[in-house]
């Protein structure tokens, strides 16, 4: 068996372009803002085809608001997505590019689920008037197999970034799959127990997601829908988010009973750290204490009680991609310390960076503000 730090791609330049924690910053907030929208078409359009197929009259209006707005929320997912992927590639090359290139087909593959479900999702919202009737068959059919392809996305990517870190399973994946010393590229994770508690629990967030949206949309961006609609889709989000926060916990805590090292578990609940694990743990039980106690006054959301659905919820996925950020430095330590890399600071490449960010996220806001109007000037019924 090969040392797993003969692995790590030693060609790669031995510096960091920019500060250590300039690139943890950025590749937590950018993931955290990638996070909400993504959990929408993780885990949301499935659940929006079950929601249109129940038959239920406020259901489908939920679902088909929904996915009126998939379109939007798959665009700024994909573009929110690139930060995050950006600065694995800028402090993690020599473990990300090794693992990728061990499930190199699959990796590409991403690309090809993509463009289908991206186009499905505008297939489902095709001329789709008539939210209190049926969904015709091909719109169903397009809607099942995006919300299909995303969670198989969301499968190979859990695949790239747990195998970045499992360095000991890497000399096996290449002997079961090598040709004269070059890899077919068709290795996967599977046997690492992290991937598969990893990938449902961050299910389970999406799910906390997905119902904390429909309740922001409700009282943010649905003020024309009917009272009681607006009732009713704050319930349906409380059940919602208890069965994500289920889905969570318990995977949650099969992940770090199971998955993690006897190392990162001491770190993680006998250290100073302890505080960012529980704060982890319990905030989405905050926001559904929260979001209970705001739909139990019988009165629909208004905009700034959705708001401050929203805010809390994005402070869920923050405080997950951090831990997340501590629990990947403690698993790569024992073979790759980018925190030890000398910094030979790019001053140009940096400046440009943060311009386009800064430009990025003004274009984003005017966007979102322009999306918020228009929502917001729909009357119930129309397209």
């Amino acid at each position: 068996m090969m040392d797993p730090q003969s692995l790590v791609n030693t060609q790669y330049p031995n510096q960091l372009p920019a500060p250590f924690w300039f690139i943890e910053f950025f590749k937590v907030l950018g993931f955290a803002l990638h996070a909400f929208p993504m959990s929408l078409w993780y885990a949301g359009i499935l659940l929006a085809m079950g929601m249109s197929a129940s038959g239920h009259p406020l259901a489908r209006r939920a679902s088909w608001r929904l996915m009126r707005q998939m379109p939007l929320m798959v665009a700024y997912g994909v573009n929110l997505g690139i930060v995050p992927l950006l600065f694995v590639q800028v402090g993690y090359a020599a473990v990300f590019y090794p693992a990728t290139i061990l499930m190199a087909w699959f990796w590409l593959g991403i690309i090809v689920l993509l463009i289908p479900a991206y186009y499905g999702v505008y297939l489902y919202g095709a001329d789709q008037r008539q939210t209190d009737e049926p969904v015709s068959g091909w719109r169903m059919a397009a809607g099942v197999v995006s919300g299909i392809f995303f969670v198989v996305i969301g499968f190979l990517f859990a695949n790239g970034f747990s195998l970045m870190t499992n360095l000991g399973a890497w000399s096996s994946l290449w002997q079961q799959q090598e040709v004269a010393g070059a890899t077919l590229g068709l290795a996967l994770n599977t046997s690492d127990p992290t991937l598969w508690s990893r990938w449902l629990m961050m299910f389970g967030l999406a799910i906390t997601t997905t119902a904390a949206w429909l309740a922001i949309d409700g009282g943010l961006f649905g003020r024309g829908e009917p009272e009681a609609y607006r009732l009713w889709v704050g319930r349906f989000a409380v059940l919602l988010y208890l069965v994500g926060v289920a889905v969570f916990g318990a995977f949650g805590l099969w992940y770090s009973l199971a998955g993690w090292s006897v190392e990162v578990q001491t770190r993680m609940w006998y250290s100073g750290w302890v505080v960012l694990t529980v704060l982890t743990a319990l905030s989405p039980i905050g926001v559904l204490a929260l979001l209970g106690a705001l739909v139990l006054r019988g009165k629909p959301l208004g905009p700034w009680e959705a708001s401050a659905i929203g805010l809390a919820q994005f402070i869920v996925l923050l405080l997950n991609a951090a831990s997340r950020q501590l629990v990947q430095n403690l698993e790569l330590s024992a073979h790759f310390q980018p925190w030890q890399m000398p910094v030979a600071l790019q001053v140009g490449p940096l400046g440009m960076f943060l311009a386009a960010f800064v430009l990025g996220a003004v274009v984003v806001g005017w966007m979102i503000f322009q999306t918020v109007r228009s929502l917001g000037k729909v009357a119930p019924g129309e397209p």
